[in-house]
């Protein structure tokens, strides 16, 4: 069965088809379908965002399509960036610029005021189908950035847990406690419903 993800974020791709290996879809990506344009992400919510991008690609395709909005929501910022996690320092904003303008908003907050937390809302669109799945994964910000992989703010977002940043872990860890890897575990559930009836 064909499921398309409703990213040209390569990034978010290679953590999905990652998680999505083992299962029976077979996996093609919005650069799959150069006819659909960028999907403006205008929702007040991350649920809204990841459901208008899965519709948006369903209406165009006729396929099962899911999509994913992540916001990192600091509560000494009274849960910003959040929606607008990917554009925190304005419209095509680099991964760098939105880091550095957190760091520098958060620069007089004090380490016990840094906590934060990873929410990822995805979307599933089909025929007859709109359900969606959550991950939240906690954290802290840290003052400087540790670690070369991952993406976004992945570099000062830290686990206690795992004393280790998003970008300090391997792909495989990061997916089994990160949010977009908690969200896309019930997603699975659902697509694995999806595929039996």
């Amino acid at each position: 069965m064909k499921l398309v993800l409703a990213t040209h974020n390569r990034d978010k791709v290679r953590e999905i088809k990652a998680l999505l290996s083992d299962t029976v879809f077979d996996v093609l990506i919005l650069d799959d379908f150069p006819e659909i344009s960028e999907i403006e992400e205008d929702g007040e919510t991350l649920r809204q965002n990841a459901y208008k991008k899965a519709k948006t690609v369903f209406d165009n395709t006729g396929l099962l399509s899911l999509a994913d909005d992540t916001g990192l929501e600091v509560d000494a910022l009274d849960g910003r960036p959040g929606v607008y996690s990917s554009r925190f320092s304005g419209e095509n904003a680099s991964y760098e610029d939105n880091v550095n303008k957190l760091l520098s908003m958060m620069e007089e907050v004090p380490d016990p005021e840094r906590n934060a937390q990873f929410r990822c809302v995805i979307s599933i669109v089909g025929s007859d189908i709109k359900k969606f799945a959550e991950g939240i994964c906690p954290g802290k910000i840290i003052r400087d950035k540790r670690g070369d992989r991952g993406f976004g703010y992945d570099p000062v977002f830290y686990v206690p847990g795992y004393k280790k940043t998003l970008a300090e872990m391997d792909l495989e860890l990061k997916n089994i406690i990160s949010h977009r890897g908690i969200a896309l575990k019930k997603a699975i559930q659902i697509l694995t419903q999806v595929v039996k009836t």
